[in-house]
């Protein structure tokens, strides 16, 4: 389950951040998360409450923000909405896709006491 170590890293930045900023608690977690990124939900967030145990982020609550997936269909020249990776164009049928966005994840933002 690769989400552990996506929920280490996060961690890893919350501890960076605190040290940088100087704030002992965080509250709340903003991460977004691209439909696709290969990161499941509901494991990050079973190993993020999991991960933060014992830390300045333990009972911190998790918001998620899907990012949808978008590509280019080098086919028909649109940019248009993915659900997978290898997926046809919903315009065209075609295959030659090249995804643009919904890879990633981010913190994009935390609350903090």
């Amino acid at each position: 389950m690769h989400e552990m170590s996506l929920a280490e890293g996060v961690l890893q930045l919350i501890e960076d951040a605190a040290q940088a900023q100087d704030f002992s608690k965080v509250t709340a977690v903003w991460l977004e998360i691209g439909q696709l990124s290969g990161v499941e939900v509901e494991a990050m967030k079973f190993c993020f409450d999991a991960v933060v145990r014992d830390s300045i982020a333990q009972g911190a609550r998790l918001e998620i923000i899907a990012l949808p997936g978008t590509g280019w269909c080098m086919a028909c020249a649109l940019s248009v909405p993915m659900s997978e990776v290898f997926g046809e164009c919903p315009h065209c049928g075609g295959h030659q896709m090249q995804v643009t966005g919904g890879t990633e994840m981010r913190v994009k933002e935390l609350e903090v006491d």
